[in-house]
């Protein structure tokens, strides 16, 4: 992992992005639920600016990416970072490029004063669980997610 470096994502990077998304997908078992199109994360990302994506690559080829946006914190008073998708494609795994990118985001959060970067991550998906572990992440156990979307959305917000 010694020639790795990181890059912002940009417009051109639509088709790039989509696909990671997939792959990420893919390894949650989640494909069916991606309706992500290219044109959606062009609106979203680089139109509405919601949310910003890091690549980190190896001899100038992007092997994982992160996807995040800013959360707030009322309890801090601060804004925070929350990371959406990381992944990293499975032939780069256990190199230290996971490690590298949540590094980095740490980085980006410290320097736009942040308080927190946080994520979830699937029950199942225990070799996540171990790597976050060793990063000294902290489970939140007293916390549960709770979601309303599609039609419920829509019912709710008549």
């Amino acid at each position: 992992m010694d020639n790795y470096q990181f890059r912002v994502a940009n417009e051109k990077d639509i088709a790039l992005i989509l696909q990671f998304i997939k792959d990420l997908a893919e390894y949650e078992k989640m494909q069916d639920e991606v309706v992500a199109t290219e044109d959606l994360l062009y609106e979203w990302l680089f139109v509405k600016k919601k949310a910003e994506v890091l690549f980190v690559l190896e001899n100038e080829e992007e092997v994982g990416f992160a996807l995040f946006f800013h959360n707030f914190s009322t309890f801090l008073g601060r804004a925070g970072i929350y990371l959406e998708d990381l992944y990293v494609k499975p032939a780069y795994r256990g190199k230290g490029y996971g490690k590298a990118l949540l590094k980095k985001l740490a980085q980006i959060a410290v320097e736009r004063g942040c308080g927190r970067l946080e994520w979830w991550c699937l029950n199942w998906n225990q070799p996540s669980i171990d790597f976050y572990l060793s990063l000294d992440a902290e489970p939140m156990k007293d916390w549960t997610v709770y979601r309303i979307e599609q039609e419920t959305l829509k019912i709710l917000a008549e």
